[in-house]
């Protein structure tokens, strides 16, 4: 009796779960990803095996603050003076195990590289987890998926 309320139990676990886990293609990653702050727009782009990223729009161009932003915090005094439009700052990401691992991302406003992952949560809303040494100090962020380069609350 009790190896069947076992068997009954495992079986009711596996159905349980079974439906929650989606299998994702590697290329359901790409497109316009707006960035959890609100403040930027990145694309996700293949080249080769890997993906990556680049900045495409930013908030406080768009609404007219500033004419420009530029790497101002770049620790490398010589990439200072280059324009964040453009800017590649998701770099080595392969597709492996339902998650893009590998890579790192480029944090332009405190001029840091971290290591990163990133997963999907649905088709929409992507979760990218930038870290130090181990996943477990990092920090996860979420994006949610555009049209377009422009922010649909912007595009009228």
């Amino acid at each position: 009796m009790l190896v069947k309320k076992i068997y009954a139990i495992l079986l009711l676990t596996l159905i349980s779960t079974s439906g929650f886990a989606k299998d994702y293609k590697a290329d359901d990653i790409l497109g316009f990803w707006l960035a959890e702050s609100g403040s930027g727009v990145i694309e996700i782009y293949k080249k080769g095996d890997e993906y990556l990223g680049k900045l495409v729009w930013i908030k406080d161009i768009h609404e007219g603050k500033v004419k420009e932003k530029l790497d101002e915090n770049n620790p490398d005094k010589d990439k200072r003076s280059r324009s964040l439009i453009g800017l590649v700052n998701l770099k080595g990401f392969e597709f492996k195990d339902n998650e893009w691992s590998g890579g790192e991302i480029y944090d332009p406003k405190k001029g840091k590289t971290y290591s990163a992952f990133m997963k999907l949560d649905g088709k929409d809303t992507l979760k990218l987890r930038g870290y130090v040494g181990v996943s477990l100090f990092g920090r996860t962020t979420e994006w949610s998926r555009q049209k377009q380069a422009i922010p649909d609350k912007y595009n009228k």
